[in-house]
């Protein structure tokens, strides 16, 4: 096993940007302003862990902070949300 801050012999091109991106600080920034929204509808009762939904945020962006403010959150369902296709990390909508 690698240890920390190494990668496998074998590790691919991909896999080592994907890690070296995830541990960037601005990323971090985003994970955790996702997480912070996540865990105040899990407060509210509206989402459980294991439920398959995600929390959206409608208004996406503003300036590179996701504005996290109660108006701005709804859930939906996991797939529904990741099928928004939206920048580049959707999934490709059928016949396109």
């Amino acid at each position: 096993m690698a240890r920390k801050g190494e990668y496998k012999k074998g590790a691919k091109p991909a896999s080592i940007a994907k890690r070296k991106y995830n541990q960037s600080a601005e990323q971090k920034k985003r994970r955790a302003q996702r997480n912070t929204a996540r865990r105040r509808m899990e407060k509210e009762g509206k989402v459980r862990k294991g439920d398959g939904k995600d929390v959206d945020h409608k208004k996406h962006k503003a300036r590179g902070k996701l504005d996290n403010s109660p108006s701005n959150l709804r859930v939906m369902d996991r797939s529904k949300n990741r099928a928004k296709n939206l920048g580049t990390g959707g999934r490709k909508k059928k016949g396109k």
